[in-house]
């Protein structure tokens, strides 16, 4: 992955329908990668993505519906991404949700829903797509952790420990592949204005940005390019926040 072309590479994408995910996979789709979208309920929107990244980059894209927490369901993906796509190269665990509350009042559910799909989401699909890149002696995995991870987010403990979490599983991940030739990072963003985030307009953090504005998708996706490219980079947090968690 030294040059700056991802032909021939297949990338596995979860969230890759709407927001960070997509303009990640029309990121990867531009450098060449074949890409496999995963996406959780709409189906019109995966299909779209896929037929851009056809139609204007000329590499194969396929959408996958799967729920990430659920550990069957992802081998059982993987398994058909193997059998369209050959082989899996790169893998971006972006897939995550929010329920959010005041700890006090935070119902169970809403908690144990987050942080399945969100860190044991991603623990799924790594540990499914690790037999592969053992293999193959090569692969990247960057894991869509947030700043919220970093510096907490009051009605956010469900989220923030997600994310949070998902640092330690990069880091641990990190050392554990590196002798297999395999890197793993994270990509802490900061307010970047998605569907997700279109609630946080007024919110007073937003003041506290040293860059003065909410970060866009393609901020994210050119931070992923970058650690796809970056062969001695591993187990490392990129901060992509406008200077918020400096």
């Amino acid at each position: 992955m030294n040059e700056k072309t991802l032909k021939g590479k297949t990338a596995v994408v979860t969230g890759g329908s709407r927001g960070i995910g997509k303009a990640v996979s029309y990121k990867l789709a531009s450098l060449g990668a074949n890409i496999a979208v995963i996406y959780a309920g709409n189906e019109e929107a995966a299909n779209h993505v896929c037929e851009k990244i056809k139609n204007e980059y000329k590499v194969e894209a396929k959408a996958y519906r799967l729920d990430v927490s659920d550990f069957n369901a992802c081998k059982e993906t993987v398994t058909a991404i193997k059998n369209d796509f050959g082989t899996v190269h790169i893998l971006i665990n972006n897939a995550g949700i929010t329920r959010d509350g005041l700890l006090a009042m935070m119902k169970e559910n809403d908690y144990d829903a987050v942080l399945d799909t969100n860190l044991k989401g991603a623990f799924n699909m790594i540990r499914h797509l690790s037999g592969t890149f053992i293999k193959n002696r090569e692969g990247c995995i960057i894991n869509i952790s947030s700043v919220a991870g970093i510096l907490g987010n009051p009605g956010q403990c469900n989220y923030s420990a997600s994310k949070a979490g998902l640092i330690g599983l990069t880091k641990s991940v990190a050392r554990e592949l590196a002798p297999k030739g395999i890197r793993c990072n994270a990509i802490a963003p900061g307010f970047i204005a998605t569907a997700m985030t279109e609630n946080l307009i007024d919110n007073p953090l937003l003041q506290s940005i040293p860059l003065g504005r909410m970060g866009n998708t393609d901020d994210v996706a050119e931070a992923v390019e970058y650690l796809v490219f970056a062969s001695y980079v591993t187990g490392e947090v990129l901060k992509v926040d406008g200077g918020i968690a400096m």
